[in-house]
C-alpha cells in the first residue's frame, strides 16, 4: 500500500467526518502527520510517506474542513489542536508519534504539551514556535506572482537549480495520485488557517514556557534559506526545549523535508528508533 493507492477512511465523531489514509505494518506506534497551511493528504510527498511506512504504521488526515473532512476550519492553533487529538483518541490510539509540517509542526508543540501521555517522539519541520517570526502572506504572495508551473516551486524551494531541479521531482511525485484525490483547498480554509498562524506568531510566549514545557524528544528539521519561517525559528525553538536536536539542510527552503527525502527520512527513522 502506498500514499498514492492508499484507500480514504473515514472516522464520524459526532457531526464531523474526518478524512484519513493508513500505510505501513499493522503493529508499532503510529506516526501521525500533521499537514501544511492549506494543505491536504494528497499534499504530502509519497517519497517521504511510503519510506516512512516501510517499517511503522503512517496515518495522514484531513483536519476539520480540509480536503475530504467535514465540518469548518478553525481561525486558531489551538483548536486546529483539539481538533487533532479528538481524531487521534477517536482512532483508539493510546501512544503516537508526531511528524508536524509548518503550520502542522506548530499543532505538534501544542498537542505534546496538553497531551503528554498520548504524544511520544515529534519531528517539527519548518515551523514556528509560539511568538516566532513568520512571513506567510508575503511570500505566498510572492509565490503566485511568480507564475510559477506550480506555486510551490517558488514556495517551498530556493532559486538555485538544483533546489528547483528537486522541486520539480517532488511535484510529479505529489501529483501522482489520479484516483480519489483530495479537493483542494480554497479560501475557506486558508483564510482561517492564514490567521491562525498570524495569531500564533503574534501571541509572544512569556519565557518561552510552552516549549520548555514539552519533555518528549523532539527532532527539528528546517531548511537553510526558509522564507515563511526563517531558520532562527528552528534555532530558537532548539535552545528553549530540554529534549531536542537541530538539523538545518543546505541550499534549501520551506519544503526542505521534500527537497531531500531520502535524507530526511533516513534521519526520522534513526530519531525514532533510537
Amino acid at each position: 500500500m502506498s500514499l498514492e493507492s492508499a484507500k480514504t477512511e473515514f472516522l464520524g465523531i459526532d457531526d464531523v467526518r474526518f478524512a484519513f489514509r493508513r500505510l505501513g505494518p499493522a503493529t508499532g506506534t503510529p506516526l501521525v502527520l500533521l499537514q501544511h497551511f492549506t494543505g491536504t493528504m494528497d499534499a504530502w510527498d509519497p517519497a517521504v510517506v511510503n519510506a516512512l511506512a516501510q517499517t511503522r504504521p503512517v496515518i495522514v488526515f484531513d483536519n476539520l474542513g480540509v480536503g475530504a473532512s467535514t465540518g469548518r476550519t478553525p481561525d486558531t492553533v489551538e483548536q486546529m489542536a483539539a481538533d487533532a487529538a479528538t481524531f487521534i483518541r477517536g482512532l483508539g490510539l493510546a501512544r503516537v508519534d508526531l511528524l508536524g509540517f509548518s503550520l502542522g509542526g506548530m499543532l505538534a508543540q501544542l498537542l505534546a504539551v496538553q497531551h503528554p501521555d498520548l504524544i511520544g517522539k515529534l519531528i517539527i519541520a519548518g515551523a514556528a514556535p509560539r511568538g516566532g517570526e513568520e512571513h506567510l502572506l508575503a511570500v505566498v504572495e510572492d509565490a503566485f506572482a511568480q507564475g510559477a508551473p506550480d506555486v510551490r516551486l517558488p514556495l517551498f524551494f530556493t532559486p538555485s537549480e538544483a533546489s528547483q531541479h528537486a522541486g520539480r521531482a517532488f511535484v510529479v511525485r505529489a501529483t501522482a495520485r489520479t484516483q480519489d484525490r483530495d479537493p483542494e483547498s480554497g479560501d475557506d480554509v486558508s483564510e482561517p488557517q492564514a490567521k491562525a498562524i498570524i495569531g500564533w506568531c503574534a501571541s509572544k510566549d512569556e519565557g518561552e514556557a510552552t516549549l520548555r514545557s514539552i519533555g518528549q524528544p523532539t527532532l527539528i528539521v528546517h531548511g537553510s534559506d526558509d522564507t515563511m519561517f526563517p531558520s532562527i525559528n528552528a534555532y530558537n525553538t532548539f535552545k528553549a526545549m530540554p529534549n531536542a536536536e537541530l538539523i538545518l539542510y543546505p541550499d534549501s527552503g520551506h519544503g526542505a523535508l521534500f527537497q531531500y527525502p531520502e535524507r530526511f527520512v533516513a534521519h526520522c527513522r534513526t530519531f525514532l528508533d533510537a
